[in-house]
């Protein structure tokens, strides 16, 4: 009982247990409260984001690169990319153009670990097949298949930079591709 009768002498008297909270505090701790939640619930869903093979490719990019055709000639091209990674799934479209030549890849994939297996159509050709491969963090190395025609797509991807390196067995041999954000 002494030790009781000592603490509230420090404290004038008054034991801060029995103090009623007053409202306006009350309402900064729920808000304090709030936004740490808030800022948890952010950071980890930016883990989540980031646990994606696709996470890196997330956007839009653009550059420039050369095709090769089946004549041994090549022409300089104009890409755009983009890329829109869901969880383990990813869309993705590359529009590649010069002067004489265009092709639209559209592809639609799925990752279970480091593999990856999905589908792709090329719309100005209205040829569709299938992908596999593997790869995680933005560089992968899949086969593009279709009735009479494979293809090794190579995509590297280090920060804002990335590359695509194609080599096919059809009129189109391949193309070497340079893009950034």
């Amino acid at each position: 009982m002494e030790h009781l009768q000592a603490y509230r002498a420090a404290g004038g008297g008054k034991h801060r247990a029995n103090k009623p909270i007053e409202p306006r505090a009350r309402n900064r701790r729920l808000l304090i409260a709030a936004a740490v939640l808030f800022v948890a619930a952010a950071i980890n869903s930016e883990g989540k984001a980031q646990s994606s093979p696709f996470a890196p490719l997330a956007g839009t990019w653009s550059g420039s690169g050369t095709v090769t055709l089946d004549d041994g000639s090549t022409e300089r091209i104009r890409c755009r990319a983009k890329y829109a990674p869901i969880g383990p799934t990813m869309e993705m479209s590359l529009t590649c153009a010069s002067d004489a030549y265009k092709f639209n890849l559209a592809a639609s994939v799925k990752a279970e670990g480091s593999a990856i297996a999905g589908s792709w159509s090329e719309a100005s050709r209205n040829i569709s097949g299938s992908l596999q491969g593997r790869g995680a963090g933005g560089n992968f190395e899949v086969v593009a298949s279709a009735a009479g025609f494979n293809a090794n797509i190579a995509l590297r991807t280090s920060g804002n930079k990335q590359t695509v390196t194609m080599r096919a067995d059809s009129q189109f041999r391949g193309a070497n591709i340079s893009m950034s954000r």
